[in-house]
């Protein structure tokens, strides 16, 4: 029940930030459609059965690390489109690199994928589930190993516990 509480206060917090008043007629609307959305989307708020409390944990323990890696990402990324669109910086070597999933959980290739596409300059084309790889397309893909690299971080703030990658590509396939 708390985390319902915690998810309708903000939601309607929300709706009045956009609003741009606080006003008791913006939080009595804003808690009618955030209470009608909850129950319209009430399966997919509160997963059944929960995450093991270690997963949360972690999650919430490494939310501060993955907010500063995004930062520096988007960042990174913002500052490589200006200087490119602005002819600063010539556009040599964009393309599409292949990061391989070989390693990883299911779990972890949609939220990397999503934390990849948040920074400007590169963008998730497509998972190949069949060659198990990751298609992402960069302005600046000279340097296929560093973008590789940057993925993987993602993948271990985010993989935990059961859902951590396994050495070897046979032993999940026998899982």
């Amino acid at each position: 029940m708390i985390p319902q509480l915690a998810i309708l206060a903000a939601s309607t917090t929300i709706f009045c930030m956009i609003m741009g008043s606080f006003g008791w007629q913006y939080i009595v609307v804003g808690a009618v459609i955030s209470t009608a959305l909850m129950w319209a989307f009430r399966d997919q708020i509160i997963p059944t059965p929960a995450p093991p409390a270690g997963l949360s944990f972690h999650i919430i323990l490494y939310l501060p690390v993955l907010f500063w890696y995004l930062f520096i990402d988007i960042f990174k990324g913002t500052w490589q489109v200006i200087t490119t669109t602005l002819g600063m910086r010539p556009l040599l070597h964009p393309g599409i690199v292949r990061i391989p999933l070989a390693t990883h959980s299911p779990y972890g290739v949609g939220p990397v994928g999503y934390f990849i596409t948040l920074s400007p300059g590169s963008f998730l084309v497509e998972v190949d589930w069949e060659e198990k790889v990751m298609l992402v397309h960069v302005l600046d893909a000279s340097d296929p190993d560093a973008i590789r690299r940057d993925a993987e971080k993602y993948y271990r703030l985010w993989e935990y516990g059961r859902y951590k990658p396994i050495a070897n590509a046979e032993e999940r396939d026998h899982e």
